[in-house]
């Protein structure tokens, strides 16, 4: 039988982090209701430390949110803990997410500090986070370059004081797939009592694993996966909720689903896109405007006859427009023949092959040929044959 992964959003937190995406308490609002709609097991509302705007954020959203679990961000610190709290108390089920660097780079370089006293207050936190929440999540920040038996002794105490989720973040983006996976399965099988908490995967994507890293987390034993609508994220971004959502849904034979809602991928990454002043790259997978286009000749012959030849979504499963077969000087006689079908003229073979010549010279000369070049096209054909 299927398993669920639970999908924790952190557009709002995390990807709010992106330089020129800071949003105010009213565009909050509007993407984390749908976000929710969306179908996310758990929403980042924000840092509510960080600013009296982003704890007026979060306590507006936990307000509203009521099929989700909103979730409210803070360091090792019971101020920031109380804080939170404070901010989700009106959640209709909230979640505290605390935690600490556990790598030595973090030990020593950030907190020039020694890895039992980070232990120490690891365990802290999490007892002053389950003062107010049942619900809480323990980060251990560079989690990815921990070294994997101290970094399972921190997980095995940190659920012995409380902690139901934990997050083992792949901060940097540094680790192959294989070595996330590993660590993974290292936690599965070394602490004692894993069975009482949900391993969570947070990849970052500076060498463009992260889905990768996310997708390898599950397969080893993970049940929530940590992301953002678009990728977005600090420095390079994080795991991409749209990515990571289609390949369980397309690759059925690994044994998972999620809640998400597919149809609504495109829609709320237009949303997110427009409302963080973050264009999409074309070529983004999923979402891209590029994402269902054909431009190459023998890629548009093969989906005309059969879609699946070159497609494996169908557009509509993720709210996409319709394939796009976009005519440039790589394109085909076939390509040429259906969009200008699709305009209304009726060509023989031979009207194509006396087109195609023509065609292939405006291509040429443009990046593309479009409906204005074919009417003009096809209707001095007209004039001609006439």
């Amino acid at each position: 039988m299927s398993q669920k992964v639970n999908i924790f959003d952190t557009t709002l937190r995390d990807g709010e982090q992106v330089p020129g995406c800071k949003l105010n308490t009213t565009e909050k609002i509007e993407l984390a209701l749908a976000i929710e709609q969306l179908g996310v097991d758990v929403i980042e509302a924000g840092f509510p430390i960080s600013s009296p705007g982003d704890f007026f954020s979060v306590q507006e959203i936990a307000k509203i949110i009521t099929r989700a679990t909103v979730c409210g961000l803070s360091r090792a610190v019971k101020k920031d803990i109380e804080i939170a709290a404070e901010a989700l108390k009106h959640a209709k089920m909230p979640r505290i997410h605390t935690g600490i660097g556990t790598s030595d780079y973090h030990i020593k370089g950030k907190f020039n500090s020694t890895r039992e006293d980070i232990l120490e207050r690891a365990v802290q936190c999490v007892k002053w986070a389950k003062n107010f929440v049942d619900d809480v999540e323990f980060y251990a920040e560079d989690a990815g370059r921990t070294d994997n038996e101290y970094l399972a002794r921190v997980v095995e105490a940190v659920i012995k004081a409380g902690a139901t989720v934990i997050n083992i973040p792949d901060t940097t983006g540094y680790c192959l797939p294989s070595q996330y996976g590993a660590k993974i399965a290292f936690l599965k099988n070394n602490v004692p009592n894993i069975d009482k908490a949900i391993l969570s995967c947070h990849c970052h994507n500076d060498l463009g694993l992260a889905t990768a890293n996310s997708i390898e987390g599950v397969i080893n034993g993970a049940r929530q996966i940590e992301c953002t609508i678009n990728g977005l994220g600090e420095r390079a971004g994080n795991t991409s909720l749209e990515e990571v959502v289609m390949i369980i849904q397309q690759h059925k034979d690994l044994g998972f689903y999620t809640n998400i809602q597919s149809q609504q991928l495109n829609p709320i990454s237009r949303l997110v896109s427009d409302t963080m002043r973050m264009p999409v790259q074309p070529n983004k997978a999923i979402v891209g405007a590029n994402a269902f286009s054909h431009s190459s000749g023998i890629h548009q012959d093969g989906f005309l006859k059969s879609a699946i030849t070159y497609e494996i979504i169908n557009p509509k499963d993720v709210g996409a427009d319709i394939s796009k077969i976009v005519l440039t000087a790589r394109s085909g006689r076939s390509a040429l023949a259906y969009r200008l079908k699709n305009l209304g003229y009726e060509c023989t073979r031979n009207d194509i092959d006396a087109l195609y010549e023509k065609f292939l010279q405006i291509a040429d000369q443009k990046k593309e040929v479009g409906d204005d070049d074919l009417h003009a096209m096809a209707k001095q054909h007209q004039s001609i044959v006439a």
